[in-house]
């Protein structure tokens, strides 16, 4: 390749790699063509998300998480404050998207409070991205669960803002069967901590999420899923969340 073509390939990646930045992180803005989906208000709550009916829901309309005053910066904040899950009782208050999603690139920022808050992020209401301060293993904070060890070292610790910036594709399928199982690219603040990750199976059983009580957790079906957030009885705050959908044919998940 001649010089001047080494450099003006240099200045786009270059370009690329600054672009992306813009959209990683705490306070990360939304990339062209995504959807905010949480602002901290109770308007955009109540219009793009709803209770997961799952068969353990044991909640009501409308959403009983709270609107709260952002503990850090101006504005507000959704927190996970539902009577129906006191005592860990996932499954009976999560509140997923009415939109339902296959491939895409979300961002969500979250703050805990308190030692061992609990809640967590499902992609497609089905695989989990663990939100529990306090546990560094592969159940614990940043995992894809029970799939990856913890990246502990990226989170922020109690009382801060963190932000998962995801790349997520669906699990394909040929002639009705599973071809191909679903796979996860995260940046945990803005650090990469997963690339490229095969997520095996659902897990946590029928009251988890779609799919939970198929054969264990592996009888992944063909249709789409909402995000979701877990309400465990914890005091988790949501703010800042935004999704674009993508066609990801090659199966690369990495930024």
């Amino acid at each position: 390749m001649k010089p001047t073509l080494i450099l003006i390939a240099a200045s786009i990646a270059i370009a690329t790699a600054d672009e992306n930045k813009k959209h990683l992180g705490v306070g990360a803005k939304p990339e062209a063509g995504a959807e905010v989906i949480m602002d901290g208000s109770r308007k955009m709550l109540d219009e793009k998300w709803t209770y997961w009916k799952g068969p353990r829901f044991s909640s009501s309309l409308p959403i009983k998480w709270k609107i709260v005053d952002d503990p850090i910066d101006d504005g507000t904040a959704v927190q996970t404050d539902d009577p129906a899950a006191k005592g860990g009782k996932y499954g009976t208050a999560d509140i997923v998207t009415k939109k339902e999603y296959r491939d895409f690139r979300l961002h969500i920022e979250f703050l805990i409070p308190n030692k061992g808050g609990n809640s967590g992020v499902y992609l497609q209401n089905r695989y989990e991205i663990q939100v529990l301060d306090g546990d560094k293993t592969k159940h614990g904070m940043g995992a894809v669960i029970n799939e990856t060890e913890s990246p502990y070292h990226a989170y922020n610790g109690l009382g801060k803002w963190n932000a998962y910036d995801i790349v997520f594709r669906a699990a394909q399928f040929k002639d009705g069967k599973l071809s191909e199982k679903a796979k996860v690219s995260m940046y945990f603040n803005g650090k990469k901590v997963h690339t490229n990750i095969t997520i095996n199976q659902v897990w946590g059983g029928k009251n988890s999420g779609l799919d939970g009580g198929n054969d264990g957790g592996k009888g992944i079906t063909d249709v789409p899923g909402g995000l979701k957030l877990q309400c465990e009885g914890h005091d988790v705050r949501y703010r800042n969340a935004w999704v674009k959908e993508l066609d990801l044919k090659d199966g690369n998940t990495d930024f």
